[in-house]
């Protein structure tokens, strides 16, 4: 069967970092890609659009330019085109935004994302993935994270919206036997990124002699996970449809895995970085000195994250493995190259 043969793959922010490197990672498996965005202004939209360029000009890949709250465009997406698999990657990102625009994160996440789950309901797919976040492991202080640990304390409210992700997609997992799974990224990091992320703003800041902030003295470590470590997991675990667990006990549940055809997964690198070393590392790429202003930690954010993606490589072999020398250089020559710095 030729690509313009098969059914799409759905990918909703393909204008986004992680969307749309998903997105160039199938069309070069020769899967056909409907793209789903709608360049909203959180942060630069001239990247966002440079981030679609690379993929309009493809000829497997078709965009729809859409609000994932607006329900009738969604609906049509799904009824027009019968996507067979669908993964869902677009959000109101970021932790802090939610302080001053609350509404943003209940609607694009958790209304929008409802859409979604009715779309595939109304139009069955084979697996519908979708992103979650290790913000949700929230108030938890034990390490390393499992997917089998209660996530009932989230501290900000983005947490709390991906925490209502995979709430609902159980929900509909058990209803209409639409196999769910959600992938949990630990702060993801590269070529394309966000520039509302550590990196990008350190980055920025360096190389115009500005002062960065970093907070909790720089002493919190991350599970820093390159972009080709989650597409790779991302894409792997979307051709496996969520599957009931034979074994799944209701008298001991497991919040991993399900009687109806679900599943979460952590991707996330395993060796969690200290900050202090992650700036380290961008000085010696960039071949300048940080200016830096310490500041205590900021409210919402966790000291730790530290991924066990155990369950990950059981399931796919994969196990994340770029390190942040390798990863934050890569970054850095395409940020040289992307502007001209």
């Amino acid at each position: 069967m030729t690509p313009s043969q098969q059914r799409p793959i759905l990918v909703t922010g393909t204008a986004g970092f992680i969307g749309s490197h998903v997105a160039h990672r199938l069309l070069d498996q020769g899967h056909r890609v409907l793209g789903l965005d709608n360049l909203n202004d959180y942060y630069d939209v001239t990247l966002k659009k440079a981030r679609l360029a690379r993929l309009t000009t493809q000829e497997n890949y078709e965009h729809l330019h859409a609000d994932l709250c607006d329900k009738q465009a969604v609906e049509a997406a799904f009824e027009e085109h019968r996507p067979i698999r669908v993964i869902h990657l677009a959000a109101q990102a970021g932790v802090r935004y939610a302080a001053t625009n609350p509404h943003a994160y209940t609607s694009s996440n958790v209304t929008g994302f409802l859409h979604i789950l009715e779309g595939a309901r109304h139009f069955p797919v084979d697996h519908l993935v979708y992103a979650s976040t290790s913000s949700v492991y929230g108030a938890n202080t034990e390490m390393p994270f499992r997917e089998d640990m209660s996530t009932e304390h989230p501290l900000t409210l983005y947490a709390a919206t991906k925490k209502a992700n995979e709430m609902m997609a159980h929900a509909y997992a058990h209803l209409y036997d639409i196999p769910c799974t959600g992938l949990r990224f630990f702060t993801v990091y590269g070529p394309w990124g966000r520039p509302d992320m550590a990196l990008f703003l350190f980055t920025r800041a360096i190389l115009a002699d500005e002062p960065i902030q970093v907070f909790n003295h720089g002493h919190h470590k991350r599970s820093f996970t390159y972009i080709d470590d989650i597409v790779d997991g991302v894409v792997a675990i979307s051709e496996q449809p969520a599957s009931i667990d034979a074994a799944w006990d209701g008298h001991q549940p497991n919040p991993a895995t399900s009687q109806a055809p679900y599943r979460l997964y952590n991707i996330g690198n395993e060796q969690p970085v200290e900050l202090l070393r992650y700036i380290e590392v961008l000085e010696d790429c960039l071949g300048k000195k940080a200016t830096m202003e310490l500041l205590p930690l900021q409210a919402g954010d966790v000291p730790d994250t530290e991924a066990d993606v155990g369950a990950l490589t059981r399931a796919t072999g994969l196990q994340p493995k770029v390190s942040v020398e390798e990863g934050v250089r890569k970054f850095v020559d395409w940020y040289r190259a992307y502007y001209q710095v």
